[in-house]
């Protein structure tokens, strides 16, 4: 018998579950590399590394990739997008996994604000629902004011805000040029700037190191490309929950690696902050139907 061909939803849901355990096994990684690696130095190598595995993917569209009028507004998206990685990473390595990949799935919540801000779009009172709602997810998580409130999670939150205002900048980004144009110049600018606070603290990566840190690299590259292939063909109303696969992934192997647990506070936060990001990706596909668009992405997912 001849095996039919996967339908247009089962190939983007496949491609998002990948991006899902890309996005995981990095976050893993991160933590790994931590033990013995400075944020700055595995930020540097996650975006160097990165660089090189995206390159031979680009070959077929080389030059026209490198054809833009924008370049300064790469170079602030990429110093910001560096800021964030590096919060988000520290947040990674220091953190309880679970509570930082949980804390990262704010980063919507601030979009949502941002598009209202900077790009006058207009948020009706049900989305503004969601995100107050998504906001007492946060809240959960990090109760603040009781005797499990750290600093930490608020390096995490700063990686989402600043994730938020990336996210707005790549919308803005893509009016004009490709997907793999912006994806290449965020990377030749994120390799330079990431390296000069890393030269601070250099320390070469010894043994098994030198794999988290080029594991990092090409996990990143691979679930950022397979993210935008599946929003490219599915509905990211429909996407959205398979990315929050993440989350169980993560937990899991904090358990099974680091010892970790995942506290009743971080499951129920992080149910909350889902239910809302699923209804705020359900409101921006059905505008997104209505202005005949493709629905954007909505989450800068972490290192991007």
């Amino acid at each position: 018998m001849t095996a039919r061909p996967l339908t247009t939803h089962t190939r983007a849901a496949l491609l998002m579950l990948g991006s899902t355990v890309f996005f995981a096994l990095m976050a893993v990684l991160i933590r790994l590399a931590s033990k013995t690696l400075p944020t700055y130095e595995i930020a540097f190598f996650r975006n160097l590394f990165g660089l090189l595995a995206l390159l031979p993917l680009l070959r077929r569209s080389w030059p026209g990739v490198l054809k833009t009028q924008q370049l300064p507004r790469y170079l602030l998206r990429s110093a910001i997008g560096v800021v964030s990685m590096l919060c988000g990473f520290w947040a990674i390595g220091h953190l309880p996994l679970a509570q930082a990949i949980s804390l990262s799935y704010s980063t919507p919540l601030f979009v949502t604000i941002a598009a209202a801000i900077f790009l006058h779009e207009q948020v009706r009172l049900r989305r503004w629902s969601a995100v107050i709602v998504g906001f007492v997810g946060v809240l959960i998580i990090v109760q603040p004011g009781s005797a499990s409130f750290t600093l930490g999670t608020l390096v995490a939150l700063s990686a989402a805000v600043l994730s938020g205002i990336v996210a707005i900048q790549i919308k803005q980004l893509s009016r004009v040029d490709s997907a793999d144009t912006i994806v290449l110049y965020t990377y030749l600018f994120w390799v330079p700037i990431s390296l000069v606070p890393a030269l601070y603290v250099w320390q070469w990566p010894q043994g098994i190191a030198w794999l988290w840190a080029i594991g990092t690299g090409v996990l990143g590259t691979g679930g950022q490309l397979l993210w935008t292939r599946a929003l490219k063909l599915g509905d990211v109303s429909a996407l959205t929950p398979i990315s929050f696969m993440q989350l169980p992934i993560v937990a899991t192997a904090g358990w099974l690696l680091f010892g970790e647990g995942i506290s009743r506070w971080t499951a129920i936060g992080a149910a909350v902050i889902f239910t809302a990001n699923a209804y705020i990706a359900h409101r921006e596909a059905q505008l997104a139907r209505r202005a005949a668009t493709s629905a954007p992405v909505e989450a800068a997912k972490p290192g991007e």
